[in-house]
């Protein structure tokens, strides 16, 4: 017992294979296992220390938040001083009443007319404190809240291939189908097209990218599809 060494403090973030604690005084929990006198992490998350055992709180969506991502978040809570987001990760964050308008917003105001709970909103990560608090800004190009379209969540990991390199696969996606699209950094995409329809092919292809994320090729592979559905592609 009196050899038991914590290697990790509250809240830190492990990845799976990680000694969180050596000798026999640390009990493991959800998210950890003993292997001789060590203590490892399974998953990647936030470790929780509660008196001697050790858990392992799962990153939802395995979403890393970093400053200066944009993202699309949605209000889960309102108060006093700003609003709640939730974000696809593990982290908190916190919308504050000057980082969200520009207007005066008086000591007891109803808040609920900027954004209510339950409002999706495309928003800016501007800073991650040390207690993994996460700090967001609508002040920037193309921070709003969404009013229409469809929300879908991808897998965060897939994200890039869904961007394509330099935007190009994205681009591809709004040539050929006239919708509006924004991919955010943490899994959360906003699709708004003149017509159902559009929206509908945008979603299947997005799930076929992920699907088909490890394929070469995949741009090819993907402007054939919409081809197939009558889209036309380039020039």
């Amino acid at each position: 017992m009196e050899n038991a060494k914590l290697l990790i403090k509250d809240k830190d973030i492990v990845v799976p294979g990680d000694v969180v604690a050596q000798g026999m005084g640390y009990l493991p929990s959800l998210g950890t296992y003993r292997s001789g006198d060590n203590v490892y992490a399974s998953r990647l998350g936030l470790a929780r220390i509660d008196g001697k055992v050790i858990k392992i709180i799962p990153l939802s969506g395995n979403y890393i938040p970093k400053k200066g991502d944009v993202i699309i978040g949605r209000v889960k809570d309102i108060n006093f001083s700003g609003w709640s987001i939730q974000t696809n990760s593990a982290y908190q964050a916190m919308l504050s009443m000057k980082d969200a308008t520009n207007d005066f917003i008086r000591r007891g105001a109803d808040l609920t007319k900027y954004f209510d709970i339950g409002d999706n909103v495309v928003t800016k990560i501007y800073n991650v404190t040390s207690q993994n608090l996460i700090d967001l800004t609508m002040k920037g190009p193309g921070l709003r809240k969404i009013v229409s379209g469809r929300i879908i969540n991808v897998e965060p990991t897939k994200v890039p291939r869904i961007i394509g390199k330099q935007g190009s696969m994205v681009s591809m996606l709004k040539q050929a189908t006239k919708c509006n699209i924004i991919v955010g950094q943490n899994g959360v995409v906003w699709v708004k097209g003149l017509k159902p329809e559009d929206e509908i092919l945008i979603v299947k292809t997005i799930r076929m990218i992920e699907e088909q994320s490890h394929v070469s090729g995949l741009t090819d592979l993907i402007k054939k599809h919409l081809e197939s559905n009558g889209r036309k592609v380039g020039e």
